[in-house]
This record gives structure tokens, sequence and C-alpha cells, in this order.
């Protein structure tokens, strides 16, 4: 745990504020008069009274065509007494499709009702933790899942407005009622309005949608490996991640009942999502990053660098913009891949999540928006805290490519290549990026490998970088990818094993209050780790098809000599002083984007290939680095099976 978010600062200004609204009565957790405030939420409230009950919300819009607007469930757990003291409490707010088909966390819990349908146990721990501290636990079933109403669109309209329609219920703008049909109507008197939305991946997918709507009332969003752009979640320029479309994604999620009344939702996703790459209105829809100008809410975003489902460009692309629009903004970054931080670092995270929620929906001036931005995992367990990310001083950077003393063998530095040099490769299906990493140093037909020297000085790079190729391809069609990889030993997360950087133990914590129904305690777990030769820790991907539009592919020319540029995930990754630091250019990533219809044959041309990265100190930290022979160069081996990419599970959280 970092001293960052184990202090607990408590301003003049804020025990001031805290005993005058003592006096007030409207503290959440009475305050004797004969001593201070508390500075945080305490858990004062019964869980095992508190009110649990579901309700109806109209999302306003009939997306399964049946002549009345949608309603979608919403299952609420909150504390009794407030209720009965007349004082109304903020929410916590999970959006999910995954209630019944899916299971949340790391258990993969379901909601499950009593025999007259109320709910009993809610997912995750927050009702658990929260509602004994004032607040109100909502979890809503996405249209056409569960027990709602409507059809699973995968991140369009209908998908946000299942969740703003219930913000806005929250503050007496929107109608909900006591049944899925009829019934009377209900109102959130209990609710101030102010909402929190967190969520992994799917579910906080929704909160950074709903909050680029710019919904009044909501307050921060914590938006756990989370997508920023479906597009980007199915291609990378054109390059196909997965070789399914929103449709059948929607069907996985669907409930039985809008299975059999969606077909023409379903019928619009194929088609609005076609396998050629092409951006289509259906993206457009789907884009929360053009609307990151809407968000009032604070984020704090946490994602995995080596999450290969919900890849790190959404997280890159999301932060940057949301930067330019000055939003408040705290960051994690570990180095697990599709994992949440209840998983990786559950002693820090369940506080830290407290202190956010307590000064973002309570009003509590903890100081958490005062302390670093960002904390990042640099070994298993390891964290370290910067002030701003990406970390102050990093500028993009130039690095280029040149020819060795082998073919496809090559050295990557400042100068720029002599016109007229060339590296050649054949793409081949069947290798990834840790099958061209480990034979780096190996002439190998199908990547082209470029490596510094061993480094004199560490390099670090923040942020999210770019590497602009130049090349003449043999066939009609062809997909690049380009990796950056630290060649040296290390221990690192197991990211590629099943647990994607974690080991589940049987024994458990816990963490609130429990009910019968309803347990506050999860099974521990550890680090999974393992030892490597080197650490594939940013890429990205194109189709060469959409070099001229990066939306829209078109066939190649043969012999003809085209430039693109590819889009690398962002990371925070620090090359020690002995590593080397290399760019890999090839063809397909086996397992990561599908092939291309050809095989082609592609020529670098390594004048007008570079990256641009995001270094640390910028051109003369890169200098100093490199500067002269770090160390003995060093051949690295290949790494343990247990890194290889996983195959992607094509649901984007299901654990």
């Amino acid at each position: 745990m970092t001293n960052s978010a184990r202090i607990t600062r408590i301003p003049w200004k804020a025990l001031v504020t805290a005993v005058v609204a003592a006096l007030l009565s409207s503290l959440v957790g009475p305050v004797s008069a004969a001593r201070a405030a508390p500075a945080e939420s305490r858990p004062v409230y019964s869980y095992d009274r508190a009110i649990r009950e579901s309700v109806w919300v109209d999302t306003r819009i009939d997306g399964d065509s049946d002549g009345r607007t949608d309603r979608v469930a919403v299952d609420i757990v909150r504390p009794r007494e407030p209720a009965q003291q007349g004082r109304r409490i903020p929410v916590i707010m999970d959006a999910s499709p995954y209630y019944s088909c899916c299971g949340r966390g790391n258990e993969s819990q379901k909601k499950t009702y009593d025999s007259a349908g109320r709910p009993v146990q809610f997912p995750l721990f927050y009702d658990n933790y929260f509602v004994p501290r004032g607040y109100a636990t909502v979890l809503v079933d996405l249209a056409g899942t569960n027990r709602s109403d409507g059809c699973v669109d995968v991140g369009g309209r209908s998908d946000i407005q299942s969740a703003r329609a219930v913000v806005d219920w929250l503050n007496g703008r929107g109608r909900a009622y006591d049944s899925r049909t009829g019934g009377k109507r209900v109102s959130a008197a209990w609710s101030n309005g102010d909402t929190g939305m967190i969520g992994k991946s799917w579910d906080g997918t929704i909160a950074n949608g709903v909050a680029a709507t710019g919904v009044e009332g909501l307050k921060t969003i914590v938006p756990i490996a989370a997508i920023s752009s479906w597009y980007d979640y199915y291609f990378a320029k054109g390059a196909p991640l997965y070789d399914s479309g929103p449709d059948r994604l929607a069907d996985r999620v669907e409930s039985p009942e809008a299975r059999l009344r969606c077909a023409a939702m379903q019928k619009k996703l194929a088609e609005g999502a076609p396998r050629t790459g092409d951006w289509t209105p259906l993206w457009t829809e789907r884009d929360y990053v053009k609307d990151a100008e809407n968000v009032t809410a604070s984020v704090f975003a946490i994602h995995g660098m080596q999450d290969l489902n919900v890849r790190t460009k959404h997280f890159g692309q999301w932060w940057d913009a949301l930067a330019d629009n000055g939003v408040e903004r705290k960051v994690w970054l570990s180095q697990t891949g599709h994992v949440d931080p209840f998983d990786f670092r559950r002693s820090d995270w369940v506080p830290t999540l407290h202190r956010w929620f307590d000064h973002y929906l309570m009003g509590y001036d903890n100081g958490i928006d005062e302390e670093p931005m960002a904390d990042i995992e640099r070994a298993p367990d390891r964290w370290t805290t910067d002030r701003v990310w990406p970390a102050a001083g990093t500028s993009a950077t130039t690095v280029r490519p040149r020819n060795g003393t082998a073919p496809g063998v090559g050295e990557l530095g400042t100068r720029r290549a002599p016109q007229g040099a060339t590296e050649t490769f054949t793409d081949d299906p069947s290798q990834n990026e840790q099958d061209w990493a480990a034979q780096i140093d190996t002439s190998t037909p199908a990547k082209a490998g470029f490596t510094t020297k061993p480094l004199a000085k560490p390099l670090r790079l923040s942020g999210s970088g770019k590497v602009t190729v130049t090349a003449t391809p043999s066939t009609s069609t062809a997909h690049l990818s380009a990796v950056l990889v630290d060649l040296g030993p290390d221990t690192i997360r197991n990211y590629g094993a099943a647990g994607e950087g974690i080991t589940t133990l049987a024994d458990r914590t816990c963490w609130g209050a429990s009910t019968a129904g309803d347990s506050a305690c999860y099974k521990e777990t550890k680090a999974d780790t393992v030892d490597v030769g080197h650490t594939v820790f940013s890429r990205g991907w194109a189709d060469l098809g959409n070099w001229a539009d990066p939306g829209k592919g078109r066939p190649l020319t043969p012999g003809k000599r085209y430039t693109i540029t590819l889009d690398l995930a962002a990371s925070d990754h620090v090359v020690p002083a002995g590593h080397r630091l290399a760019l890999i250019i090839a063809g397909t990533d086996a397992g990561l984007i599908d092939p291309p219809s050809t095989t082609p044959r592609l020529t670098l041309d390594l004048a007008r290939t570079a990256a641009r990265l995001p270094v640390v100190g910028g051109g003369k930290a890169l200098a100093a680095a490199t500067a002269g022979a770090g160390g003995p160069a060093r051949v690295a081996p290949a790494p343990l099976t247990g890194v290889e990419p996983p195959v992607p599970s094509r649901i984007p959280g299901t654990r």
C-alpha cells in the first residue's frame, strides 16, 4: 500500500464543515458533541434490516418494438434508518448484462430472489460494505437481460438508456413501477440523486457511455477494464480482433424471452458490423470518446496493462479525451490481464474506493482528490505513484529501425535508415508476438525485429505510442502487427494463464456485513507469477488496406508502396539498464487478430518507418539510455508457456 493511499487527512476546513453539518443533523452517522466528526462514513446502519426492493424503470424507448416503452429491472438495497429519519442518501450503481447469464466477480455471483421475487443476493461486495455506511446499492439489468424488457444492443442507445433512465429516476426526472407491466408508480424519495456508477468490462463500459451523455446527477464513475469505443473492441484500423460480432455477444447475454422477440435487433447488429472492418453508423453510436466533452463526472479508471480482452487502447484514448475536457481523474494500472482490483489489490482497493465515494458522493473533504493521480504496478504487488499520468516530462520521441548484421535482425535508435534500406517478412498466421520476441536475435521469415543496445540507464515509457509503417505487399490483402518488447529477464504476473495474473485461494476474507442469503466473504487471491526472458508491453494492429482511411478498407495493389500508422496500446513500463528495447513488425498476431485472406510477403521501407514513443524525459532520456554499451548483449530466451497470449473469451468481463 502506498503512503498516499494510507494517509487520511482532516483539513481544518473539513473539520469545521463536518461539525456544523452534525449540528444540523445531516451527517450520515451520529456525531457526539464531545468529539470531532469522523473523516469518513462509518458502518452505523443495520445491513440485515436494510430495505430490499425491485422497481422497473421506464426507459422511454421501445427497443423490442412491442408497442410499449421498455422497463428495466432495478434491484435496490438501502439502509432503513435514513428513510425513517427522513434523510436522503447517495447511490452506488452497477448496470450489467451479466446478472443472470454469467455472474459477476471472481466467483461468478448472480442475483438471487426469494419465492416472492424479492432480491436476496446482490453480487460483489458493494452492498455489504457501503449500505451500512449510508449508501444505497442499485443493480440494473440492462435491457433484454434477466428481468428487463427490451433488447440487448451491445453498447448502443438501449444499453446506455437502460442506466441513464435510472439516474434520471433517482433524480426525480423519470418513472418507475412496482412491476414489469402495469403496477403502481414508485418514487425514489429516499435518494438525494447523487449517483456513482461502477463496474468491470461491459458494466464499466456502460458507466463510460452514461457519463458521455452528461446526465445530471451522475457525480463519479469507476470504470474497470472498460470499453470506450466498441469498434476498437472488434477491430484495429480494419484488422479483425475477434471472429464474431456484436450479434453473437447479444445472444450470449439475452434472456430467453428477449431471444424470442429481438430478431430484428440481432439482424441490425449483424448487418451494421460487417467483418470487413469498415466503420459504420453502428460504431459511431457506440463511440463514447467523441462525446467525452459532455462528461462532468469524476473518473477513477482501473485497467490491466496486459488485458488482451479489453485492451488498454480503450483506457488510453478515453483518458486523453477526458484530460482535454479537464475532468477530475485517477487511475490504477496493474500488471494483470482482465482482472478486478478487488482480486489483485484488495486490501488497498476497498479503502481507496471508500474514500473516493465518500468524497464525490457524500462530500467528505478527505484529500483523495489532491493525492497522486496514478498508481502503477511495477512488479507483482509492488506499486509506485505519479502526481500526473502520463508521467511528468513525457514527450513523444522518435525511434527508427535500421538494418543489422543479418536479415530481419535490425537495430533500433535515433538515426534514420538510408534510402533504399529494406526488411522483408512473410505473414505466418501460426505465430504470435511471443514467438517473434523469443527469436528476436535470429533471422526468421515471419518478422522483422529491431533492438537497441543494452541500455546504459533505465528508460520509462508512459502513455500511448504510434508506429508508422511503409510497406509493399505481394498480395491484395495484408495485416500488420507492431509490438514493443523489453528484452531481458524478469518476474511478471502470469497474465497468459487462466487467472490472468492471479491465483484464487481457498481462504476467505469479509468486507462488510452479511445475511444468510448474501455473504460479504470472498476467496482471497495472490499474484500468479512467472519468470520470463522478455516482456511484450505494448502492441497495435492494422489492416494495410485501411492506409488511406482508418474507417474503410480497400484492396491493395501488389508491388505498390503504402504507408499506415498503427496505434500502440497505452502502457507504463520501465526497461531496466542492461535490458534492450525492441520494436517488432510482423503480420498476423496469432490469437489476437485474424489473418488476411491471402498470405502476403511484405517489404518494409526502413527510411519511411518509425515509432513515436511516450518517453519520460523525451529525447535526452533516450539518448542517455542508449549512449554507449550498457553491458553485454543478451539473447532473450524463450518464455515459459504460461505467458502465451490467452485466447480471448469473446465476452467482455465474465469473471
